[in-house]
């Protein structure tokens, strides 16, 4: 059977909510509302600065659809409140919780649409691919990456915005059917919760080290001259609210390192930098790559970022044979389970969290002992149910494999 395109919300667009009096009406509207409420966002990524929301779209019966703009309704907190004991519809949920937060909208119940696709084994999880199969209806997937920061918005936008939350409720019972009919919802339920109970993610480390070429910089000095430019486009481009790859890219910089120009105009003589804007801007990074050259070298950055856990798994064969091994095995206990429940291997354990364990095993390879070692990592109840024994069997290597002069 055909799907049908879905092209028009079911009760039109609804004007775009952006003075206190209309946000207060809204609120009103769905306080009388009942049941869950489905619950999107749309940012400017790769346009602004940062990962701000700049529209929120919720539905829920009795209220219907509500567009809402975080850019003349700054803080949505009172709307919060009313909705936060209700169960909240997301596709995606991480992408959005976020920035939701960011305007004051937190939940404390969530059912994540595309996690429950993953755990009842669809493998097309993405809302246009699951709303198709389970409901027989197309979506308009062409405005996802679009700047949603410029004002007015326009009204193809709108509709597909619209378009976003008005199935959400009925893809979240379909959903939850197959996953009951698997036997899975109460898996579904602990991540659900794991997602709203984790804490915001910690700043990361040296993030200038995320650069797009950082591989081709090989000394010290290099890194040092980088991490000057990198953190000199970083502040540019959050005091003009722009996404720093818009204001000089990643390959502008990692040319300027590797070149190492000796003045102005042989750093716009590069061909990435040869551009009008970015000529205007080549002063203040020629002086940021000339202080990085003069640092001296107890304050260079080191080549490799000391982290947390295991080496690179490329290292471990000739750092850690056993483990190496005992990696090998593990990854291949998780990949038969993770068959056998038709879920994606990550979503039944995390990566992570399997290397941790083949890395550093506990000293007794039970499945207690190992059941403990994957609930320090955060893993869920559910899942080291599945996983513990099956670990704990292959810590260790099969008869066959053990050395007979050992």
């Amino acid at each position: 059977m055909c799907a049908l395109p879905l092209l028009e919300p079911r009760d039109g667009v609804p004007p775009v909510v952006a003075s206190p009096d209309a946000l207060a009406r809204t609120v009103a509207a769905f306080a009388a509302g009942t049941g869950p409420v489905a619950v999107d966002a749309e940012r400017a990524s790769g346009y602004r600065y940062g990962q701000q929301a700049y529209l929120v779209q919720i539905r829920r019966a009795g209220a219907g659809t509500a567009l809402i703009d975080p850019v003349g309704c700054p803080d949505l907190s009172t709307l919060g409140s009313i909705i936060s004991n209700e169960e909240w519809i997301l596709h995606a949920a991480n992408q959005d919780l976020p920035c939701l937060a960011g305007v004051g909208l937190v939940p404390r119940l969530i059912f994540d649409t595309e996690l429950a696709g993953r755990l009842a084994g669809y493998e097309r999880v993405g809302l246009g691919a699951i709303v198709e199969e389970l409901l027989g209806f197309t979506l308009e997937k062409g405005h996802s990456a679009s700047d949603w920061s410029q004002r007015p918005l326009p009204a193809a936008w709108l509709v597909y915005a619209a378009l976003d939350v008005e199935v959400l409720v009925e893809l979240r019972d379909a959903l939850a059917a197959e996953l009951e009919r698997q036997g899975k919802l109460g898996w579904a339920r602990e991540e659900f919760a794991a997602i709203v109970a984790a804490p915001p993610a910690p700043s990361r480390v040296d993030p200038w080290r995320r650069t797009s070429g950082i591989h081709r910089l090989r000394t010290r000095r290099q890194l040092a001259a980088l991490r000057g430019v990198w953190e000199l486009r970083e502040n540019m481009a959050r005091d003009r609210d722009l996404a720093p790859g818009r204001l000089l890219s990643d390959t502008a910089l990692i040319a300027a390192v590797l070149q190492a120009p000796a003045s102005v105009d042989a750093l716009t003589a590069l061909p990435v930098w040869g551009g009008r804007a970015t000529r205007r801007l080549a002063g203040q990074f020629f002086a940021a790559l000339r202080s990085a050259g003069e640092l001296p070298e107890p304050s260079l950055p080191t080549v490799n970022l000391a982290v947390d856990g295991p080496p690179p798994t490329s290292r471990w064969a000739e750092k850690d044979p056993a483990a190496a091994a005992r990696l090998t095995r593990a990854r291949a206990a998780v990949a038969a389970l993770a068959a056998e429940h038709r879920m994606p291997a990550e979503n039944l354990l995390a990566p992570d969290l399997v290397r941790r364990l083949a890395w550093e095993p506990p000293g007794l390879h039970t499945e207690d002992a190992v059941g403990a070692v994957l609930r320090a990592g955060r893993a869920r109840d559910w899942q080291v149910r599945l996983t513990a024994a099956a670990l704990a069997a292959v810590l260790d290597p099969p008869p066959e494999m053990d050395d007979p002069l050992g």
